[in-house]
């Protein structure tokens, strides 16, 4: 009984055992999953964590850079450089081309046929009117003048004593009248034989310098050949001809600008003469300016006139065409306000030699944008530096 109760003892024991071990087992298989699932789940948790930075990293970096190139989020302000905006007068002109030309410009020759016997001057000399310039060969004249003024002694000697027996009642009145008549009709002939040998002198008209001798002793010469030529330099003016659409504009008295482009010079005077005749073929009208006597200018030598043919009555709003820009319906410039760019529409009254009269939109002390202006809208920012 003893061993059968010890028996069963020990088989409870050892089922007991048995429990206690399966349960010791179990508990431990229990405890060994909770561990594994939170460590699982940790590690899962940490690498999320660390994949939800780096999305966060790349997410941060995509917005900076989409910041940089995204510029309709931000204001940019465009560099201009401006002008501060004076009144000046306004003026146009009419360029044409002229000449120099002399009131006093001869060119001389002889009157009578026959050989150069003698020139009493030379190029570049100074001579007054009446001066004998050249002379032809006149010896015949003057041998038919020693004849005649011998014959014209004896006749003025018969004249005189016949005057005297007339009043004295002495002789006839024919012998008188045939004796004064023989006297005038010698006197004529040597006024003509006279008026020959001065026809076979070259004289000088004007006082002058003696701008070419085109002649040489011994030389024959015939009237209209040009001998020499005589230049009054103290009386030069400068001839043009300008369009009769301008007829209403250019008047005595315009400032006018002459410029010798051979010369490299220019002066500044008024126009002293504007015809109000049109010349039909060429339909133009002439005008003169007068030049200082100054040698340096010579008849015929090329000039150019600026005749100002329009001046603002006040000063007025002028700005460079080249700022100008074109809309559909007007024209217009980009003002600085404020650091804005402003769009000004304005009124052109005229323009020249690419300057424009502006007659309205403007005003002085306006801050003209002259770089960049092409470039900015009207409301844009802008960042301003003043020339």
């Amino acid at each position: 009984m003893f061993q059968i109760s010890h028996i069963n003892k020990t088989k409870n024991m050892h089922k007991n055992f048995i429990i206690i071990i399966i349960s010791a087992i179990l508990l431990n298989a229990c405890g060994s999953g909770t561990t594994d699932t939170l460590a699982t789940k940790k590690k899962e948790l940490e690498a999320l964590k660390a994949e939800a930075k780096s999305v966060n990293d790349k997410i941060a970096k995509l917005e900076g850079e989409i910041e940089k190139l995204d510029t309709s989020k931000k204001e940019e302000k465009l560099d201009v450089a401006a002008t501060p905006i004076s009144l000046n007068t306004f003026k146009t002109y009419i360029e044409v081309q002229g000449r120099v030309d002399a009131d006093e410009n001869v060119s001389l020759s002889t009157q009578m046929p026959g050989m150069i016997t003698k020139i009493h001057v030379k190029v570049g000399q100074e001579v007054r009117t009446g001066q004998i310039l050249a002379e032809t060969d006149a010896s015949t004249v003057h041998q038919q003048l020693s004849d005649l003024q011998t014959n014209l002694d004896l006749a003025r000697i018969m004249y005189r004593k016949q005057e005297n027996l007339w009043k004295q009642k002495v002789g006839t009145e024919m012998q008188y009248l045939q004796a004064k008549n023989t006297v005038e009709s010698l006197e004529k002939k040597m006024n003509t034989l006279q008026e020959q040998v001065r026809m076979s002198k070259i004289i000088s008209p004007i006082s002058g310098t003696v701008d070419a001798v085109n002649i040489k002793i011994g030389q024959q010469v015939m009237p209209g050949m040009s001998a020499i030529n005589v230049v009054n330099f103290s009386n030069l003016k400068v001839k043009a001809d300008v369009a009769e659409s301008y007829s209403s504009r250019v008047k005595t008295g315009n400032e006018v600008q002459v410029l010798f482009p051979d010369i490299k010079d220019s002066i500044n005077g008024k126009v002293n003469y504007a015809s109000r005749a049109i010349n039909p073929l060429t339909r133009t009208f002439g005008v003169e300016v007068l030049l200082s006597n100054n040698k340096n200018y010579h008849p015929n030598m090329v000039a150019k006139l600026k005749i100002n043919d329009y001046q603002s009555a006040k000063p007025q709003v002028v700005v460079p065409i080249k700022f100008i820009q074109k809309g559909t319906h007007e024209s217009f410039v980009m003002v600085a306000e404020n650091g804005i760019a402003v769009k000004k529409v304005i009124t052109i009254s005229k323009e020249y030699n690419g300057m424009a009269e502006i007659s309205g939109g403007l005003k002085e002390g306006d801050l003209l944008i002259t770089e960049g202006y092409d470039l900015v809208n009207d409301g844009d920012k802008i960042s301003l530096t003043i020339k």
